[in-house]
């Protein structure tokens, strides 16, 4: 049993900045890939991004790229998002996922994870 617990989460401006941190118990954070997704208020969750075990190779949502970083840890068994330019639009809860494997056009669909967190709100007012 793998357990992820994100934190982070608050209410700022637009344009201003939030860190979330994904904190994990039971095995390792390197024997995993590592993913961030969220969901707005009437629709599904979506995917935002993903780190491999190493962090050598990501991969971002269009509607984020050049403002959101995806970075890990794996000492402190911690990935983390961190969030640039905040617009009202981003508003929504954040979750943090895990997988086993790195597959190939696979890693942005939420059924290809294994273990998910409670999520953590995010609200940017305008």
């Amino acid at each position: 049993q793998v357990q992820l617990v994100e934190s982070g989460g608050g209410l700022v401006q637009a344009g201003g900045s939030l860190r979330l941190s994904c904190v994990t118990s039971g095995r390792p954070l390197s024997s995993y890939i590592m993913a961030w997704f969220r969901q707005a208020p009437e629709k599904e969750r979506e995917f935002v991004a993903v780190i491999n075990w190493s962090g050598g190779r990501t991969y971002y949502a269009d509607f984020v790229k050049g403002r959101f970083t995806i970075s890990r840890d794996n000492a402190k068994n911690t990935v983390y998002l961190q969030m640039n330019s905040l617009k009202p639009e981003d508003t929504a809860v954040y979750y943090c996922a895990a997988d086993a494997v790195w597959a190939q056009n696979t890693v942005t669909l939420r059924t290809s994870y294994d273990y998910w967190g409670q999520g953590t709100q995010v609200t940017v007012s305008s």
